[in-house]
């Protein structure tokens, strides 16, 4: 039976001509009756689209953070610094040769232990006596998370006699880095997963509705893009709609984030507030779009 309604199908669409204002009268009463369904459906669009705009903020919040945690540790990676302190007669300039030789090695800087004693006694007073320093040599690592890295070359140096950094800030930045990063990650799963659970319901009911007339549509030979349109851009219009709504906390977090960049003195991220909406942006439509697609292609045989 299927088969045969199947053959039917094909052959009416076959020998219907093409009528390309016929088509686009077509595709004007869809976007109309859209624009109909989504009136119809009341009071609903507006729990869909606050839903979806509360977890638009959500994800959107945690990216602007992650964009300003990753500039707050890059800053403090570039002031992170490892003290190498060398045996007694080790040639320092040779040192710091081999280092800058090392991978993520930006800068190396010898600090003359003649120097080190001259701002020790200056800061403090001290009986006269031999100087005790050794020659120092202070490397810059070109990111925090590499610090340890170049620890562990450095450290097989035969010159060297000590060495340290603050290696619990290091891994304090690392950690929290990753932290955002993850949770941002995990927002954005859990968004797609509202999000087209919540199109999916919606878009049923509405296909459920107009049952009957696409299935005459069909049969006159309609192309199945023309039934699919009107409702994947139902769904966009729920995710630009939740986008626009969630604008407004958007712009509380940027301004709190700019003030504590500026309290701290650190550069906000360039682009960062124009990255996030647009990412917003897209991410509300397409997934508002694709959770449409994805009803259309369950419920339909389009």
């Amino acid at each position: 039976m299927n088969s045969s309604k199947t053959r039917i199908k094909k052959h009416v669409k076959k020998h219907i001509p093409k009528d390309w204002l016929c088509e686009l009268r077509i595709l004007y009463r869809l976007t109309k009756e859209t624009i109909l369904d989504i009136h119809r459906t009341g009071i609903v669009n507006l729990v869909i689209i606050t839903t979806m705009a509360a977890i638009l903020t959500i994800f959107a919040s945690f990216f602007r953070s992650a964009l300003s945690i990753s500039s707050f540790a890059h800053e403090l990676g570039n002031v992170l610094e490892i003290s190498v302190y060398l045996k007694e007669n080790s040639d320092a300039n040779a040192a710091k040769k081999r280092i800058k030789e090392f991978e993520h090695v930006e800068n190396v800087t010898v600090i003359p232990k003649a120097a080190s004693w001259t701002n020790l006694k200056r800061e403090m007073d001290l009986p006269d006596m031999d100087n005790p320093l050794p020659d120092t040599l202070h490397v810059k690592v070109d990111k925090p998370e590499n610090i340890e890295l170049v620890f562990k070359d450095v450290k097989q140096l035969s010159s060297v006699e000590d060495m340290s950094y603050a290696q619990d800030l290091a891994k304090k930045i690392e950690v929290l880095n990753h932290i955002v990063n993850t949770i941002t990650v995990f927002v954005v799963i859990i968004m797609a997963i509202l999000t087209i659970t919540i199109i999916n319901n919606t878009i049923q009911l509405v296909i459920q509705s107009r049952k009957d007339e696409i299935e005459i549509m069909r049969l006159m030979g309609v192309s199945n893009w023309y039934i699919r349109f009107p409702l994947i851009m139902q769904g966009a219009f729920y995710g630009f709609s939740g986008a626009i709504i969630a604008l407004l906390p958007l712009n509380f977090v940027q301004s709190g984030l700019t003030h504590m960049h500026q309290f701290f003195m650190v550069p906000t991220p360039v682009y960062a507030q124009n990255l996030v909406i647009a990412v917003m942006f897209a991410m509300a439509v397409l997934f508002g779009a694709g959770g449409s697609f994805l009803c259309i292609k369950k419920h339909l045989q389009v």
